[in-house]
């Protein structure tokens, strides 16, 4: 259900542009009739988690305020650039923060976020974090080279298709802590009495 609700706007705004069509809107209005869909799309994601987890993570708050942010401009300006360069800002602050978090003052910013959900020795946070800090400056640069070299149907179908890097990497990364939890679930296992 949760990667539903993950995927919930793009899905959306993909299908919007690239559906353009059936509601009479042309090609070159294509990415401002399928911006104010993401737009709204993400509004409604966020209650959807917001109603689930009851709060929202400080990822999705900045996730929000980008969209919004950028959509506005992108629509006020009839500018496409702005929502095509979102995600390159979005990575490239995420890869910054991770980057100072934890070379800068020497802390795990994932482990502050989800070490509530998930024991794993501190290497293992390291890494972690050193591996979200390459992942997010690979997805920045990916969509700048897209957004600048490509066409705007190009950039489209890269937003949809390019999904797979992020499974890719969940996936790997499930992967990589799934013998730590265990080994960390083993380890109390034995010390309770």
């Amino acid at each position: 259900m949760k990667i539903l609700i993950d995927f919930f706007p793009i899905l959306l705004f993909f299908g919007a542009y690239k559906l353009h069509d059936w509601f009479g809107i042309s090609k070159e209005e294509a990415i401002y009739f399928a911006t104010p869909v993401l737009m709204g799309a993400t509004v409604m994601q966020m209650a959807l988690i917001y109603a689930i987890d009851k709060k929202l993570t400080t990822l999705h708050k900045v996730t929000l305020a980008l969209i919004l942010v950028f959509g506005t401009i992108t629509l006020a300006l009839h500018d496409k650039r702005f929502i095509m360069w979102k995600p390159t800002v979005l990575y490239a602050g995420m890869a910054i923060a991770l980057a100072v978090s934890i070379w800068g003052m020497r802390k795990s910013f994932l482990k502050s976020m989800l070490g509530s959900q998930l024991d794993l020795p501190d290497p293992v946070w390291h890494k972690l974090n050193v591996a979200w800090v390459f992942y997010a400056a690979f997805m920045a640069i990916s969509n700048a080279y897209v957004a600048t070299y490509f066409s705007e149907d190009a950039w489209a179908n890269f937003k949809i298709w390019g999904y797979v890097f992020p499974l890719a990497f969940l996936i790997g990364q499930g992967l990589y802590i799934a013998p730590h939890l265990r080994a960390s679930e083993t380890a109390e296992k034995e010390s309770t009495p």
